[in-house]
């Protein structure tokens, strides 16, 4: 390629980063001030393109064009308003994990508004009146409105130094920043500023999506699609840092831009499509800073937080009666291939039940005991199912075997992504976790020599006596059973112990000789081997295996089990992944705007019972007890 031609695509890089950065900027102002996670302003940046569209269309010429890019950030923000008065001031004094669980619910509650108010099909708006031509640079046709998104990036920040700078909102934002329990303490209003930091963010998003009007269609895919872009960006830049998610947008933008214009290169007589590396360049991008600089390129270490939760109560060996109770509990769990023998289906989904518990209790294995926060953890269930998957295709290897290839597969790869991941904390650990995951998807979705690509691989059926369902299930629940006991002893153990007080107190404990990242990184890779071996049974339960298992998404649903049945107990993940499978599956059968009623039926959970739902049922139990003694 000529130094025009890269010249010309950094100009189109640049043009892609202002919307990247608008979005990022206010990310990185929610996470400042309110310390939240968002997972919900995505959804922001994709009904900003959602309004812009109508109001374009419905007024029409250069007035609905440009009006659009008005009205549509000003609704957002309103609506920015009305989530943070409604549901996140709420929870303000929960666990943040629990805000990021209710922030994912606001997203699926408005992903199915957007399906509700535009349907299912694309919409692509009109060019933008009066820059619809195209401008001669460096010997190509460049067009004029990508010229005036590359002036306007520059713009918003430029304001919104200002604004941080020389106003006294933004000295407020400022020391909420560095500490917020500390503004309250001098009597400004934290409701109303959290408020209106979050209308401006959620503004910011819906202008980046509302620019893209002419560029881009609106679909429903963009909420998650922009977010995981959007936290790239913020955690490269330095959470908290505007001109950092400036210059890291830009970075990527420029990185993926160029990568396109390359395209096909050799190397030692190896050809490489650079252009399918912009699937995952902004999270290989993202690994490496990380792992040079943990803060991000403008970023500082997080101040400390002072926790509002009670503290922890410590593990106890349970009784006979817990231990009778669980033991009745598996047997009629192994009876149930006999009730069930008239209703197939209901063998299926105790299966998948029993495949997404054992799948979340080994993220519940790093998150609870030794306080690893992961967004990437589907990267060792997906590593564990094309590992049984590629032994059974491609080594001809019985099931056996495969089930001993797929958590060793999942375990190197724990051992090899934990190493870097161990080393950082909170919200940077839990991105770089998930760089890792979308590195593997990317291997998974490319290398189609070996993975089948996008199809992934099929035929992965078991042999018998697991070839019924009765046979598979009992299969399942016998791995799973395994998987939980294994994770409750050592837990109890004490390794487990040792995992907890190096989440609790590192410093102490390097102080009385435990060797904190060694602990944390074992447990990284006993997490991911069994994660591993639920991916085994997943890819036997199917017969076929796809990248789709080792997706963003399925992180998030491991996520949400673990939050939504507790984080302070084994039972948590057991109870989160039964209740969150079992609502996936019934109400997905029962309307089209599930995502919807789930978002709710979390949202309601999350209000009613902060501590989860094993959270609340121990908090009740022992309420009964002090009122019984």
């Amino acid at each position: 390629m000529t130094l025009d031609g890269l010249l010309f695509q950094a100009l189109n890089g640049l043009a892609q980063a202002s919307s990247l950065f608008m979005v990022a900027a206010g990310l990185s102002l929610v996470f400042g001030v309110t310390r939240i996670v968002n997972l919900a302003h995505g959804s922001f940046f994709m009904l900003g393109l959602y309004l812009a569209w109508t109001v374009a269309t419905t007024v029409g010429g250069a007035l609905g064009f440009w009006g659009a890019l008005l009205v549509a950030p000003l609704i957002v923000a309103g609506l920015g308003v009305v989530i943070e008065v409604a549901i996140l001031r709420r929870l303000y004094r929960a666990p943040e994990l629990f805000q990021l669980l209710s922030t994912f619910a606001v997203l699926l509650v408005l992903n199915d508004a957007a399906l509700y108010l535009w349907g299912p099909e694309d919409l692509l708006g009109p060019r933008a009146a009066g820059l619809e031509g195209a401008v001669t640079l460096l010997g190509r046709r460049f067009p004029t409105y990508d010229l005036f998104l590359i002036a306007i990036g520059p713009a918003v920040l430029l304001a919104l130094h200002v604004l941080v700078s020389r106003s006294r909102f933004g000295r407020l934002i400022r020391a909420a920043t560095e500490d917020r329990e500390m503004v309250g303490a001098l009597g400004v209003n934290q409701a109303l500023l959290f408020t209106a930091v979050f209308a401006l963010a959620a503004g910011l998003a819906g202008l980046g999506g509302a620019l893209q009007l002419p560029r881009q269609p609106a679909t429903l895919t963009l909420d998650l699609d922009i977010i995981a872009d959007a936290f790239v960006v913020t955690v490269v830049g330095g959470m908290g840092s505007i001109p950092g998610a400036f210059l890291a947008a830009i970075l990527i933008a420029e990185i993926k831009a160029l990568c396109i214009g390359i395209g096909q290169i050799s190397v030692f007589g190896l050809d490489l499509n650079l252009s399918k590396f912009t699937l995952v360049a902004e999270f290989v991008v993202m690994a490496v800073v990380l792992v040079i600089r943990p803060y991000g390129l403008l970023g500082r270490a997080p101040p400390p937080v002072r926790s509002s939760a009670p503290p922890e109560a410590p593990l106890r060996v349970q009784g006979w009666r817990f231990r009778g109770a669980a033991l009745v509990l598996i047997l009629v769990l192994a009876l149930l291939p006999l009730a069930a023998a008239d209703r197939p289906y209901s063998l299926v989904i105790a299966t998948d039940i029993l495949i997404a518990v054992l799948f979340a209790a080994s993220l519940h294995f790093i998150m609870g005991p030794a306080g690893l926060d992961s967004f990437g953890h589907a990267a060792y269930f997906g590593l564990g199912a094309y590992g049984a998957a590629l032994a059974v295709t491609k080594l001809g290897l019985p099931m056996g075997p495969a089930f001993v290839v797929a958590p060793l597969a999942a375990a190197a790869g724990a051992a090899l992504f934990g190493w870097f991941c161990v080393r950082l904390s909170g919200v940077y650990l839990a991105m770089l976790t998930l760089a890792f995951a979308q590195i593997v998807w990317s291997i998974l979705h490319q290398w189609e020599a070996v993975t089948g690509g996008s199809n992934g691989i099929f035929g992965v059926w078991p042999p018998a006596p697991f070839d019924s369902r009765g046979g598979l299930y009992l299969l399942a629940l016998a791995v799973t059973v395994a998987g939980v006991f294994a994770i409750r002893t050592i837990t109890y153990a004490p390794f487990g112990y040792a995992m907890r007080a190096g989440r609790d107190s590192p410093l102490r404990s390097e102080a009385i000789g435990i060797g904190v990242l060694r602990v944390h990184w074992l447990a990284f890779v006993i997490a991911g081997a069994l994660a591993g071996l639920a991916g085994a049974l997943f890819a036997f339960s199917k017969g076929s295996v796809s990248p789709e298992i080792a997706s963003i998404a399925k992180s998030v649903d491991g996520l949400a089990m673990v939050l939504l049945g507790g984080v302070h107990s084994l039972g948590g993940p057991i109870v989160g992944a039964t209740v969150f499978t079992w609502l996936s599956d019934t109400v997905s059968r029962a309307t089209d705007y599930w995502r919807a009623l789930l978002g709710g039926i979390i949202l309601l959970i999350v209000l009613v019972m902060p501590g989860g739902i094993m959270g609340t049922v121990t908090r009740a139990v022992r309420t009964l007890r002090r009122r019984a003694a």
